[in-house]
């Protein structure tokens, strides 16, 4: 499926995000990659065969200082 030397890695691995974009739709929010992966600006993730993976949401966890 990849032509691209070094291959990009397949859906199936855990660095599967590292594959190289084929397609940007910016206005649209989603990008399709060299392994079929589509991503979306949210994180989420439609695989090739049909499997979704919900966006990641992380807790800032730092402190916030107000200037005096």
């Amino acid at each position: 499926m990849c032509a691209h030397q070094p291959p990009c890695p397949g859906a199936d691995r855990p660095d599967h995000d590292a594959a190289r974009v084929v397609a940007a739709h910016p206005e649209q929010g989603w990008s399709l990659l060299c392994n079929g992966t589509i991503v979306f600006d949210d994180t989420g993730e439609l695989l090739p065969g049909g499997a979704v993976r919900a966006p990641v949401r992380q807790l800032w966890s730092g402190t916030v200082t107000l200037a005096a």
